[in-house]
This record gives structure tokens, sequence and C-alpha cells, in this order.
């Protein structure tokens, strides 16, 4: 099966004789679907199980094209005109590769970037501006803080991020003591931006460290279920002592593992 046989199968899906739930869909009732598949691939990813890479390859594949067939139909574009865009795009912000400009880092190649956006129009009246709203808040405030580095707005070694991640933790202490919340939404707020400002100096994407660790929490804390259950006992029996030393049993597994 091509690309062609799959516009026409979401074709047919979306005719009048097809699928009752697929033709009464819209581009913001299938949004929902589109994060949802992108973060399954995400996953599969993570995992590095190739055919599930695959097969949540093709479920994103079939958001696109989900969504170019509702455009389609608007009489807007459709695959076609969205494939000769991005491959517009792809030669036109490289360059070094089509044409004779020349980029010998990854480095060099960001900035180039960054100038044929703003070229483009892309950027409008600030390097901030092009940043999806939509985005994780933790990939927004790296990108953000990625976008003010490279104009020069930034610390100059990891210990000036160390030392500013201590002050906003001594304010937020200080937001505890007062008990005003919107004092400690905004602390509790600053303290998040700047460890994502160290994580930056780190050079570790805070999504990806932020999921490993939340993805450790399930591990751990199944656990602590499971060896709950072995001993015939709800979690709600169990002291919180009992419960720690499981916890520690569960990372002591993982290192020997």
């Amino acid at each position: 099966m091509d690309l062609k046989e799959l516009l026409t199968i979401m074709e047919r899906l979306r005719s009048v004789n097809g699928c009752p739930w697929d033709k009464v869909q819209t581009r913001e009732s299938i949004k929902p679907y589109l994060i949802e598949e992108a973060y399954e691939l995400i996953e599969a990813i993570e995992e590095d199980d190739p055919e599930k890479i695959r097969e949540e390859l093709g479920d994103l594949l079939f958001q696109i094209v989900f969504q170019c067939q509702i455009a389609r139909e608007k009489g807007e574009f459709d695959m076609s005109g969205v494939i000769e865009k991005i491959g517009e795009k792809m030669i036109s912000r490289h360059p070094h590769v089509f044409g004779e400009a020349e980029c010998r880092t990854p480095g060099e190649v960001v900035k180039q970037w960054e100038v044929i956006k703003k070229q483009e129009g892309k950027l409008r009246d600030s390097i901030l501006e092009g940043v999806p709203k939509a985005m994780s808040s933790l990939l927004r405030a790296h990108r953000l803080q990625k976008r003010a580095a490279q104009a020069g707005f930034d610390w100059d070694k990891v210990e000036d991020v160390l030392k500013k991640v201590d002050e906003e933790m001594q304010e937020l202490k200080d937001a505890l003591k007062s008990g005003k919340r919107d004092e400690m939404e905004d602390e509790l707020g600053d303290i998040f931006f700047m460890l994502v400002n160290l994580s930056r100096f780190m050079k570790v994407n805070p999504e990806d460290a932020h999921r490993r660790t939340i993805s450790k929490f399930i591990s751990r804390f199944r656990h602590i279920e499971m060896k709950a259950a072995e001993q015939g006992r709800e979690l709600s029996e169990m002291t919180l002592e009992e419960m720690d030393r499981l916890w520690d049993e569960a990372k002591q597994n993982e290192r020997r593992g």
C-alpha cells in the first residue's frame, strides 16, 4: 500500500456512505488524537521498539491524512500541497546543502535556520515569537530560553544558574511562610523555569528528563503494589516506612538490572 491508497481510504471513510464517526469529525474534534498519537510515537521511540515505532508513525500519519482530507473538502489544500510546501521549505532552509552557503557545525546550521525564518517573516517583531503556545510548558520554556540565549541574554556559566536556583528556592520558602497562594504559585513557576535553564546548560532535554522520572516513579510504585498484593495487603494498610523500604528495594533492582 502507498500514500495514494491511504488517501483513498480516508476519502471513502469521509464519504456519504462512509464511517458514521469519521464523516462527522472536524479539525477541532480530532485535535486530541493528533496530540495523543504524537506522544505514543515518542513513547515507542523511547522504548526503542522498531515495530511499535512503525505502527505509531502510521497512526500519526493517518491523523495528518485526516486533516488534509478535511482541508480538501473545504477547497483549501490537499496532501500534494502539504508535501510541496514542506519540500520547498526544506530546500530554502538548507542553502548549505542545496545552495552555495557553508555551515560546518550544527550550531552554525541553527543560527542560519533562525536567520532564514526571520527573513521569511516567521519570527515577526520578536525572536521569541513562533514558539507554539500549545507546546508543553517545559519544552516551551526550553525553546524560549534558547532563543533568548542566541541574542546574548544568558548566564556565562552553570554556577550562575545554580546560584539563581538557590535564590528562587529561598523566595519560595518565604512565599510559603506568607501563605499567599498567588505568591507561592509565582515562585514555584520561577523555580521550574530556572530548572529548565539548568537543564539547558547541562544539555539535557527537560521534557525527556521529566518523562524518565515519571517512568521510574510508575515502575517503583508498581513494585510496591505488587509486593503488597503478594502479602495479601492493601496499600492503605501499609505504613510509609514499609512503602519506603519497598521503594528502595525497587531502586536497588533497577541498579542490578
